[in-house]
């Protein structure tokens, strides 16, 4: 029989329950994933108890307030609280999402909140997201052109600006891409949803002419099939964008240009 063993320090612990609040009925509870690696302790979740007569509306609020005032080791990334940076993505009742647009009140019962799944883990709620930058640096998502460039800007017609709707949205928060099976194993070959969505907007942009050689780059098994439609990736995409669609119109793209 196969014998299947976690990595050493992975096991799931109970870590520290703080203190509720005195003087009010209107609180929320939160279960936060903790690790920190200058310790050789196992990660955990810690309990917090936070008065939301006090605290803004948000999962973002509770999280600086909770830092600002109750635990100052928490560790979170978070910038412009306006859903815009993408900086505050994280695992939220079990989906990855935005702490800055997640409201608390649509939340029943706990608040249980952890990094984005399947990526190294920094510290707390921060995870390793440089392979996932080096992929998107990868597809070289800026306009190439051989043509002479023109005295003012590159133009498109309305029509062709239209076609990058739902596409240039895009924060890169990675909510999409580590939502993705595909990614989780094969993140160090497969592209995964986000950055595919990326390149699909430069692929489609009609000023850009390297479309032949952008097409070549993502001929390959694993950079751009490895996607299998799970959707997974167009569910948790907090700017309602739908990277599945865009993987099947580059595959529609390779088809096309082999007839």
């Amino acid at each position: 029989m196969v014998q299947l063993n976690l990595p050493q320090k992975s096991r799931m612990i109970k870590g520290k329950n703080w203190p509720k609040p005195d003087s009010s009925s209107n609180v929320a509870e939160f279960e936060i994933y903790r690790w920190n690696p200058d310790n050789d302790d196992n990660p955990s979740t810690d309990k917090y108890y936070v008065d939301l007569d006090e605290c803004g509306p948000m999962v973002l609020d509770a999280l600086m307030k909770i830092k600002n005032e109750i635990d100052p080791t928490l560790t979170f990334r978070r910038s412009c609280r306006e859903g815009v940076c993408g900086s505050c993505a994280m695992n939220i009742d079990g989906t990855n999402t935005l702490a800055c647009t997640c409201a608390i009140e649509d939340i029943k019962g706990a608040v249980k909140i952890y990094p984005l799944p399947h990526q190294e883990v920094l510290k707390d709620l921060v995870p390793d997201l440089n392979n996932f930058f080096a992929q998107h640096k990868s597809i070289e998502p800026w306009l190439h052109t051989t043509s002479v460039p023109p005295e003012t800007e590159w133009k498109q017609s309305k029509e062709d600006r239209e076609q990058l709707d739902g596409l240039y949205e895009c924060i890169l928060c990675a909510c999409c891409s580590t939502s993705c099976p595909s990614y989780w194993w094969n993140s160090d070959r497969y592209l995964g949803p986000a950055i595919l969505l990326q390149a699909y907007r430069w692929i489609i942009d009609s000023r850009d002419e390297a479309t032949g050689d952008r097409l070549d780059d993502l001929e390959d098994p694993f950079r751009l099939y490895r996607c299998h439609t799970i959707m997974n990736c167009t569910k948790s995409c907090p700017k309602g964008l739908n990277p599945a669609k865009a993987i099947a119109k580059i595959k529609k793209l390779m088809v096309e240009r082999q007839v």
